[in-house]
């Protein structure tokens, strides 16, 4: 049998959408292999080819049926199978090749079923490309979902990035093009070529479930490594499955990985040199759980990592993956928690990337009004999709299983669950409802959270949300969206305008401090001071207090004080804990040469001693999430801006928290403690260890028998009593 000159001029203008019906091994005529087989070969720039079993054994010689590289002949075997095939070129040049279009498909009909039902849990498994041995022969699989394309190829070194030579089977049902390439492996460099439905060429795509990616500025996919980390975490995780988070102490050290510390030379530091010095530093500062910024594929520094373009692979600017599963494991081991900020708001339109990936709006909508993000100028996913909502659902998954994260703090919320998030009106489109609800990105988080917690005990998500939404902390059950927390957005914005304020004006402004307990409770709150409070003019923590240096620096510890004695767990940008003076820059190194300096060491000693009593201390933690662990002590001393409350817990001594945020030193202050003895004060920012001025109480408050005592209140001082039975 011939090739007919339309095969022909398909092959070689790379418009075939079908490769495995003319290239590979075929039967000669329709006796089904009777009459032989015959095969056909695209190999540009050949010159002759010869066919080989496996085994060596020549089994024909393919003639050359157009000068651009392709080969049809008659085979001597007696059933289809893999071949290898040998060229040779005018140069005097040879090499050899296993024939992809030889091997049958990888992928099942059940994966079909479940992908077009959106239902597969285990994308990851499947999709992106995968290290396998098929048919007897190592290679490597790819598979990507393109339903709209004509014609889907796999390009890389390995076939000279030739997307006529490397096209793909396409799955009709699901949309999903694979292909198995013999002998490419772990390491190799590739993206997809993609005909849209117009016929145009697309600009190369990186995988979107590429497990490894190349470093910026290249953005090529790479054939990750089976994954090979032998875990030795089994007791962290252990521990987690069977605690309730809400009842655990958690206090999370957030880290921009690529600024942290930098290396001698400026550069990153790759995963294990950050593992030898960041677990153990945060570990001895008392922190229960590390927060990276968005460490999945980004193109562009400035965005932290905010605008991912490789949602399943750790970016290449730390090292390879498995650097980064050492890291997570050694956390582990250290007793530390580690959780990623993970964005499914929106994704950036870059070429290489998931905007229109098949020619048409795969991922995002249409309608700019849905699928364009006015803040970012970026796209927005399309959540009922079903294809879209899986590949997302299937990446919270795949940190989890892959990396054992402990959690994922789901960035822009608020963004996703409004149709007019900073949209105009005109610029919008109501829900089916005629609503501003998005009710597909209420669903999606909903079945990402059912999926997450119903398969990895142990595993928190965390919501960034700063509106009002009802719920977000609440089961799905219970008709709330899923998350384990909510950052509280009302505490970190009153309190910091509470402290930007000259003392003597703070007095007219006491509700900035009261007015978050009316909710405190009504969500998980984490309380967060978060990176977006100290970039873009916004100034340092320090720098937000007002006052001269002194004032500062007390306010920032009376602040800190105050807060781990606040119902909610805790989050600190890093710097913070030192009292970073300047801005956060992710171009360059924390200042950690200030901790030459008293005041800094000292606020550093502070974080780290509250750490260690908020987790030794249940009256602290143990009811972070509940009303039944908070009570007010003093509430309406506005006019000496004073408040006092006591946090309880089943079984546990009582703690007093009294916070004070004027210059002035109350000797003798008349208050009424919950009960009558003795006072033990285990915390007093203005301690001199923390550079304070020492005022506070030789470490003993006693009160009468209905609790009256009278106290020594610091200047811009935080107090906490613990009952001493």
């Amino acid at each position: 049998m011939a090739l007919t000159p339309e095969q022909i001029s398909r092959l070689l203008e790379g418009r075939e959408d079908d490769p495995f019906a003319t290239l590979g091994v075929h039967p000669a005529d329709a006796s089904g292999g009777k009459g032989g087989f015959t095969a056909c070969l695209f190999l540009p720039e050949a010159v002759s080819v010869t066919a080989h079993r496996l085994d060596g054994k020549a089994v024909g010689t393919l003639a050359q049926v157009d000068p651009a590289g392709l080969f049809f002949g008659k085979l001597s075997i007696r059933k289809a199978q893999p071949l290898r095939y040998h060229a040779a070129y005018a140069d005097g040049g040879a090499y050899t090749l296993i024939d992809p279009y030889s091997f049958g498909p990888v992928l099942g009909p059940m994966d079909d079923h479940y992908f077009a039902e959106g239902s597969h849990a285990r994308l990851f498994d499947k999709m992106g490309a995968h290290p396998i041995t098929h048919e007897g022969v190592e290679g490597t699989h790819f598979a990507v979902w393109a339903p709209n394309a004509r014609r889907v190829s796999v390009v890389g070194d390995f076939n000279r990035w030739d997307g006529r030579r490397g096209a793909m089977r396409r799955r009709q049902d699901a949309g999903i093009w694979e292909i198995f390439l013999p002998e490419v492996g772990a390491g190799s460099p590739y993206k997809f070529e993609i005909v849209g439905p117009d016929g145009a060429v697309l600009p190369l795509k990186a995988d979107p479930f590429a497990f490894q990616s190349e470093l910026r500025p290249s953005t090529a996919s790479i054939v990750a490594a089976k994954p090979d980390h032998e875990w030795g975490d089994q007791h962290h995780r252990a521990y987690w499955e069977k605690a309730d988070p809400r009842r655990e102490p958690i206090a999370i050290y957030e880290v921009h990985a690529g600024s942290w510390q930098c290396d001698e030379d400026g550069s990153f530091l790759h995963w294990d040199a950050l593992a030898n010095r960041l677990i153990p530093y945060a570990v001895g500062m008392g922190f229960t759980h590390i927060e990276f910024l968005p460490i999945s594929e980004f193109p562009y520094d400035p965005s932290w990592g905010y605008q991912t373009t490789g949602l399943y692979a750790p970016t290449a600017r730390f090292g390879d993956p498995a650097g980064f599963a050492r890291f997570v494991d050694g956390a582990h081991r250290a007793g530390l928690g580690v959780i990623l900020d993970w964005v499914p708001a929106h994704f950036p339109t870059d070429a290489h990337g998931l905007a229109r990936f098949d020619g048409t709006a795969l991922y995002e909508h249409e309608d700019p009004r849905k699928g364009f993000h006015p803040d970012w100028n970026t796209a927005i996913y399309n959540f009922g999709r079903r294809e879209v909502a899986q590949y997302l659902v299937n990446n919270a998954l795949f940190w989890a299983e892959r990396y054992h994260v402990d959690g994922l703090r789901v960035d822009a919320v608020a963004s996703m669950l409004y149709l007019d998030y900073s949209r105009k009106d005109g610029e919008w489109i109501p829900n089916k409802h005629g609503g501003r609800e998005n009710v597909e990105a209420v669903e999606f988080l909903q079945q990402m959270n059912r999926a997450l917690y119903g398969t990895h005990r142990g595993v928190m998500t965390i919501a960034e949300e700063s509106t009002s939404w009802p719920k977000v902390s609440h089961p799905v059950h219970e008709g709330g969206l899923g998350f384990g927390f909510k950052w509280n957005m009302g505490f970190m914005h009153d309190t910091l305008r509470y402290l930007a304020r000259d003392p003597v004006h703070r007095a007219h402004h006491h509700d900035d401090i009261t007015f978050g307990l009316l909710y405190a409770f009504t969500e998980n709150f984490v309380l967060a001071l978060s990176h977006d409070e100290v970039v873009h003019g916004k100034s340092s923590l320090l720098h937000k207090m007002a006052g001269d240096d002194w004032q500062k620096f007390a306010c920032l510890r009376a602040y800190y004080a105050m807060m781990w004695g606040y119902p909610g767990k805790k989050l600190l940008f890093m710097g913070q804990e030192f009292a970073q003076r300047e801005e956060w820059s992710e171009a360059r190194a924390l200042d950690w040469h200030l901790l030459d300096h008293k005041p800094h060491r000292g606020v550093q000693l502070l974080v780290s001693d509250l750490n260690r009593l908020y987790r030794s201390r249940p009256a602290l933690h143990a009811r972070d999430c509940e009303a039944e662990g908070f009570e007010w002590v003093l509430v309406d001393a506005a006019g000496d801006s004073v408040f006092a409350w006591v946090r309880r817990a089943p079984g546990a001594a009582p703690i007093v928290v009294i916070s004070h945020f004027t210059p002035l030193l109350r000797h003798g202050y008349r208050m009424r403690l919950p009960s009558g003895g003795r006072w033990r004060e285990v915390m007093n920012s203005d301690a001199s260890e923390y550079g304070g001025s020492g005022a506070g109480n030789m470490g003993i408050v006693t009160a009468d028998e209905e609790g009256g005592a009278h106290v020594t209140i610091p200047p811009f001082g935080t107090l906490m009593l613990e009952l001493d039975y």
